[in-house]
């Protein structure tokens, strides 16, 4: 009995200390642009916890303006612009779309880079630290947290059995350096904003499309594309930021507050992505799916050949261009972090 009533006043205690904690916050306000709102990471974690955990956990004190790019007419990749200019505190950014701006922001996620999750998010830790540099001294951003979506596969309106069956087709990419990765191949990259992509499958404008392995089926790809090719091209890699401007004007009670809260979301999203990959090709492909009735898409997985030709188009293609893109200082810390880890050397052209 004693035990269980020393566990009780612990538990109280702590729960105290948090109503305590909340509290003791002062009142704050931000409005934030989120991630594109079909995806179950939307649905499931990133919505729920601005909208409802954040004004629980505080006890009322923080208050969250936030809203999905998509549901408010952006394509994505103006977010970052949005805020720098101050039109936003802060937001979730697709690093990909990003990569015109700076190129540095490819470098979490090249094309053919990772060829697993468990490799993906060792670089996205090696990674992250130059990431923050660069985003607080160059861009005026504190980075608050990293995650991604599933792995990035090829979608097709025909068959893909292999890599170099891309020759020919127009692909839908979403950075440069997928561009760069179907180019090896003999393959065309259109850059083109994920919400307009379903009906390019559709009407035969593309031929292929790079996306989410789940995202493909909550986007209903399947009314364009009728296979789907697993080697994953890239993860999806996304950050979120808040203006610098408005990070260190806010209270230290609040900025740790955040930075508890969004390490445990954080987490959540990189667990929910580990189940999700397979998932979505279950989903696409008639197998069990709990997001409703599975899809009729043919499914091609990579041959050890295929496996040889990803590392082939990363070092003799994907590395080189996004080392130019790039420049020296940029490749230099790169080569120091991630190239260190996987035994790889970019060079600065």
């Amino acid at each position: 009995m004693k035990g269980l009533l020393g566990g009780g006043v612990l538990l109280f205690g702590l729960g105290m200390a948090g109503v305590v904690a909340a509290q003791e916050l002062p009142p704050t306000s931000l409005k934030l642009i989120g991630g594109i709102s079909v995806t179950t990471q939307s649905r499931l974690l990133e919505r729920p916890f601005w909208t409802e955990q954040v004004q629980k956990l505080s006890g009322g004190r923080v208050e969250v303006d936030f809203k999905p790019f998509n549901e408010i007419g952006l394509k994505g990749p103006e977010v970052l612009r949005l805020v720098q200019r101050g039109v936003a505190d802060g937001s979730t950014a697709f690093l990909g779309h990003m990569a015109g701006d700076v190129p540095m922001n490819e470098g979490v996620d090249l094309a053919g880079l990772s060829p697993s999750y468990e490799i993906f998010r060792k670089v996205s830790e090696t990674f992250r630290p130059v990431l923050a540099k660069h985003y607080e001294k160059d861009l005026g951003l504190k980075l608050l947290g990293l995650w991604s979506y599933q792995a990035q596969v090829l979608f097709c309106r025909e068959p893909l059995n292999s890599l170099n069956d891309l020759k020919g087709r127009k692909v839908r990419t979403s950075s440069a350096t997928q561009s760069d990765f179907v180019a090896y191949f003999g393959g065309s990259g259109i850059p083109m904003p994920i919400g307009e992509t379903q009906q390019a499958l559709v009407t035969g404008v593309i031929d292929c499309g790079i996306v989410g392995t789940l995202g493909a089926y909550q986007l209903k790809w399947g009314e364009g594309a009728k296979a789907v090719y697993s080697l994953p091209v890239t993860w999806g890699s996304i950050a979120f930021v808040m203006s610098t401007k408005k990070w260190e004007s806010l209270d230290p009670k609040v900025q740790a507050f955040f930075q508890t809260h969004l390490g445990k979301l954080e987490n959540d999203i990189w667990e929910l992505n580990r189940t999700e990959h397979q998932l979505g090709i279950d989903c696409n492909t008639g197998k069990s799916c709990s997001q409703g009735a599975p899809g009729t898409m043919k499914l091609a997985e990579p041959s050890q050949r295929d496996e040889e030709l990803r590392r082939e188009a990363l070092l003799k293609a994907v590395l080189p261009a996004w080392a130019k893109r790039c420049g020296a200082t940029c490749v230099a810390e790169w080569n120091g972090s991630v190239g260190k880890q996987l035994n790889l050397t970019a060079v600065a052209q």
